[in-house]
């Protein structure tokens, strides 16, 4: 039988992906969702398990059912602008939702955690490269509140054995290949869906948030990972565990960024159709420039982001905004 991985937040755009990788590597995922933001028509990899985080006892009831040898925690409210004009439901669902699973999972016996943490924990540090040792200085609740979740899991792991493996990482894009789940949200706040969206007809037109950051070309920077090389990290981390290995933080990144204008430029080569677009003021929370190195994943994990290229994430994109979708 299949060693189970209780995946919280499964039926959502990165969760999804995990689901199907960690099927491909041999495992059956059993994904933990209340279905607020994601998709049942996601959950093609495993068994679902109806659940929300803030209640304890859905919690107890599918670890006790499904007896899982880890867990794998994405679930979480994720927008930043959201998380600046109501932050005590971003420290509420998402600490809270935490803490709930993290005494859970303890409760139950099971010793392996792999938590998806952001590199919002690092805030606005613009012009180096972020890494495992960068100061920890967030600038929004959702980061906060991410933070402070990572420090519960080292806290969970010096008392109770728990052990755990962080990831932190920026902007995750692109679809699986096969076209099985692809990233859908409502409201869909991405650059890449709400651009292909634009240039879909789906929408009348991309909005560029600020034109005056301290960059290249006025707008922001980010680093970009194709979600399926980001759940192959996940899984790799997973492993590393259950063999074993020490309780590890890892950023996932590719060391370099690219900026608003430039994402948009790409999509025009790789769609060979314009991008319409509108300009507006910058947003509350949002930082200028933001790229990680994942020096300590290829190392230790043996992690290849091989796809990780700007083309190859819009490209995998750009298949899955054309075909259909998730419905309600």
């Amino acid at each position: 039988m299949a060693q189970r991985v209780l995946v919280t937040g499964g039926a959502g755009y990165i969760g999804s992906h995990a689901c199907k990788v960690l099927k491909r590597a041999g495992f059956e995922p059993v994904t933990f969702d209340n279905l607020s933001t994601g998709w049942e028509q996601a959950v093609k990899f495993g068994p679902l398990a109806r659940g929300d985080l803030m209640d304890r006892a859905s919690i107890d009831a599918a670890l006790e059912t499904w007896k899982p040898v880890a867990v794998m925690h994405f679930a979480a409210l994720s927008l930043v602008g959201e998380s600046m004009r109501d932050p005590g439901t971003y420290w509420r669902v998402n600490v809270t939702g935490a803490l709930n699973l993290l005494e859970a999972t303890v409760a139950a016996g099971v010793k392996n955690f792999v938590f998806s943490s952001t590199c919002a924990t690092y805030g606005d540090q613009d012009g180096v490269v972020l890494d495992e040792d960068t100061p920890q200085r967030p600038i929004n609740a959702y980061g906060a509140s991410k933070r402070a979740i990572e420090e519960m899991v080292a806290n969970f792991g010096a008392a109770f054995g728990l052990n755990h493996t962080i990831f932190r990482y920026f902007n995750v894009a692109g679809a699986d290949p096969e076209g099985e789940v692809g990233e859908q949200h409502d409201p869909e706040t991405h650059l890449i869906p709400l651009m292909l969206d634009a240039v879909a007809g789906r929408r009348p037109a991309l909005t560029v948030f600020g034109t005056d950051y301290p960059t290249r070309d006025g707008t922001c920077i980010r680093d970009y990972v194709h979600v399926m090389d980001l759940a192959q990290a996940h899984v790799l981390g997973l492993n590393r565990l259950l063999d074993g290995g020490p309780n590890r933080v890892f950023c996932l990144g590719t060391g370099r960024g690219f900026s608003v204008r430039e994402v948009i430029e790409q999509s025009r080569a790789v769609t060979n159709r314009e991008v319409p677009i509108l300009f507006g003021d910058r947003r509350s929370g949002d930082a200028a420039a933001l790229v990680c190195g994942s020096e300590r994943a290829v190392r230790e994990l043996g992690w290849e982001p091989e796809l990780s290229t700007l083309p190859h994430m819009i490209a995998d994109a750009w298949r899955w905004h054309r075909a259909p979708k998730f419905h309600e």
